[in-house]
């Protein structure tokens, strides 16, 4: 019995196999990367949102400085990849028109694992800014 090359296909899976799988790696590794950024994002952008109603029962920029200072020392930890020690908090008055408090938050996400899991993989910036305005009084 002579034996065709061409015809047989007894090693077809395992070629197969062996092109798909680093591209399944690689595809898996960049979710997974990109789901832990997305969820520190999302992370700072609640305790910006969260800090900036807090400060609303404040009487002056001052006293609600310290409510969001107190907001984001008391609550940080609790949110999902966030280390409060990589955190900035700038908290400050609309400069014109409607009076409105803006908070914005700064996390620098160099610790986060997801740099060393991939590092030919494209990920975003450094640090995540996000900030939230609420109105003060009036209805």
């Amino acid at each position: 019995m002579r034996w065709n090359l061409a015809l047989s296909t007894s090693g077809t899976a395992a070629v197969e196999f062996a092109l798909v799988f680093p591209l399944f790696v690689l595809v898996f590794f960049g979710l997974a990367a990109y789901g832990v950024y997305f969820g520190a994002s999302h992370s700072i952008q609640q305790i910006a949102a969260d800090a900036a109603r807090t400060a609303v029962a404040g009487l002056d920029l001052s006293e609600r400085q310290h409510l969001v200072s107190d907001f984001v020392d008391r609550h940080a930890a609790g949110y999902v990849f966030v280390d409060p020690a990589r955190m900035s908090v700038e908290t400050r008055d609309a400069t014109a028109g409607e009076p409105r408090l803006t908070v914005t938050v700064r996390y620098d996400v160099r610790d986060l694992p997801i740099w060393g899991i991939l590092g030919d993989v494209p990920l975003p910036d450094l640090v995540i800014v996000h900030s939230s305005t609420v109105r003060m009084g009036g209805y």
